[in-house]
């Protein structure tokens, strides 16, 4: 009865197996920290800096969606935010709570499957998701979206960055069909602005661009082969 499809949870669970890294893949991708990964820099990404120093964001209650080791979940926490910070991998959270310690903020660091996690409706002033996305499987999508919705409260914002379509650092141009003929998402998939305005589709569009490369001596975290958007709940 284990592998039996009873119902559409059992559908979508059977095409994660067949698709999803395991949680073993991201402990071990996590284990090694000196490894020269962009990401593993403890600054919080340009366009999430930029969004507070325009005023754009504000303090509030957020949610981060696959928050790694923890840098831009920290950022939020000292910009006076409450932040619930959800991860598949325990070891980028042992990480992310040594640099929260350092910092002296706290972060509420959630191991969780992020479609497992429970939360109240309308709870969240900002859902935020830095390289988590690009990791979704096209079956997954609409449970993404439907997420990110209820999390919000009504006019609150959701703030992302991934992969460029044939980016530098990622961003698998395959069609969302192909990733099931080929059984892989190639590392993650990347996206044009127009899909990604066209996934998005029940948000306000507030900014969709580039990111903005930075210096290795910056304060913030930028590569231009990510998409940075901000979208507001209608």
């Amino acid at each position: 009865m284990k592998e039996t499809i009873l119902n559409h949870e059992d559908l979508l669970d059977m095409l994660d197996s067949l698709l999803r890294e395991p949680e073993g893949f991201w402990d071990s991708f996590y284990s090694d920290r000196s490894k020269g990964v962009p990401f593993f820099v403890n600054k919080p990404d340009e366009s999430l800096a930029g969004y507070f120093n325009g005023g754009m964001l504000k303090p509030g209650k957020v949610l981060e969606m696959g928050s790694g080791p923890g840098r831009n979940a920290i950022y939020f926490a000292e910009n006076g935010c409450e932040v619930d910070a959800i991860d598949l991998s325990e070891e980028s959270l042992r990480w992310a709570k040594e640099r929260a310690d350092e910092r002296g903020v706290r972060v509420n660091f959630i191991h969780s499957n992020l479609f497992r996690f429970q939360f109240e409706e309308n709870t969240y002033d900002i859902v935020y998701d830095s390289g988590c996305f690009h990791h979704i499987a096209p079956h997954r999508r609409m449970n993404y979206i439907e997420m990110v919705q209820k999390a919000l409260k009504p006019g609150g914002y959701f703030a992302l960055t991934c992969f460029v379509e044939g980016g530098k650092w990622g961003g698998s141009d395959i069609t969302d069909w192909e990733v099931y003929r080929q059984r892989s998402l190639n590392g993650g998939l990347g996206f044009t602005e127009e899909k990604l305005k066209t996934i998005f589709s029940d948000f306000e569009v507030i900014d969709i661009r580039r990111m903005k490369n930075a210096d290795e001596d910056a304060p913030v975290f930028g590569v231009s082969g990510l998409w940075a958007g901000l979208f507001k709940k209608k």
